[in-house]
């Protein structure tokens, strides 16, 4: 039984004429014809009793209308629901980020999208950029975002924001005093680096090549998996350290640690996605929030 013979049973019994019912669905009368006596024929039933040029409903076929009537109400309503969910974004949505944009540019921006889309279900998982180009890659993740640059060349990178890094140091460092540093200095003094595949230090080792320099010609003190343990450790020694000027303006603001530019020292936000998957409106819907040049926070 499908619901086409279903509304051409219904079509039938409401007008009690074969060829009415077949104009008003716009088909032939055999097709109307072969409908019925397929549905009758397959279920062992009679619908209609055939009266000289007229037909008349039977009792199983009165009885019938009720439920077929219900079924098809029951299809019309999932139909709108559909054409409702299809309107207003929702599901679930699985975002991985990178530590800087997660911390300090993502967040007003997920708000936005809560209070836009409340039917979307948000998961956030925060890691380093290879994790995150990996999450896209295999399909963990519906889109990512990422400071460094990512070496899987079938996933597609827009560039959605501007950071800068800056170099940082305690405010009881010797150093603390100069508005600049030679390059040539970087290397006398010690140093605390982020780990190994996040964005920041990515980006940070393109400037130290740019700069005619290597991590390996730097004093690695510590290697630390998180800006927040990186700003601690700074505050606390002699050592120098690279970090994103937007994970470091509340501390500079309290005084306890002192930046200075690493001139040319540059990078975009990217959003990653995969072209290969398809792509739901909850994820466009962020797309369009991320990519929103004139959204306007309180953040940098």
């Amino acid at each position: 039984m499908t619901l086409e013979q279903l509304r051409i049973f219904l079509a039938v019994a409401e007008r009690q004429h074969v060829t009415r019912a077949a104009e008003a669905l716009n088909l032939t009368q055999s097709a109307v014809s072969a409908a019925i006596s397929a549905l009758e024929a397959r279920h062992g039933v009679r619908f209609f009793d055939r009266i000289g040029r007229r037909i008349v409903l039977t009792d199983t076929g009165a009885a019938f209308m009720t439920e077929a009537r219900a079924v098809l109400d029951r299809a019309e309503t999932a139909e709108m629901v559909l054409e409702d969910l299809a309107r207003e974004p929702r599901g679930r949505l699985r975002v991985h980020s990178s530590q800087t944009v997660a911390s300090y540019w993502l967040p007003p921006r997920l708000v936005a999208l809560r209070e836009m889309h409340p039917g979307i279900e948000l998961r956030l998982t925060v890691s380093n950029t290879t994790q995150v180009a990996d999450a896209v890659q295999e399909g963990g993740a519906d889109l990512g975002l990422v400071e460094g640059a990512v070496s899987h060349g079938d996933l597609h990178r827009q560039v959605v924001a501007r950071d800068r890094l800056v170099l940082i140091m305690a405010a009881t460092h010797p150093w603390a005093g100069r508005e600049t540093v030679p390059v040539a200095e970087l290397t006398t003094q010690s140093w605390i680096l982020r780990e190994p595949g996040s964005g920041t230090r990515s980006e940070f080792e393109v400037w130290l090549t740019e700069q005619g320099l290597s991590v390996a010609a730097l004093p690695v003190a510590l290697e630390l998996p998180s800006n927040e343990a990186v700003l601690s450790a700074v505050a606390s020694s002699r050592c120098l350290a690279a970090l994103s000027q937007r994970a470091v303006a509340r501390p500079e603001a309290s005084g306890w640690i002192i930046t200075q530019p690493l001139t040319g020292a540059e990078r975009p936000f990217a959003l990653l996605t995969n072209p290969r998957r398809y792509r739901t409106r909850a994820v466009q819907a962020l797309i369009d929030i991320l990519t929103d040049e004139g959204f306007v926070t309180g953040l940098p």
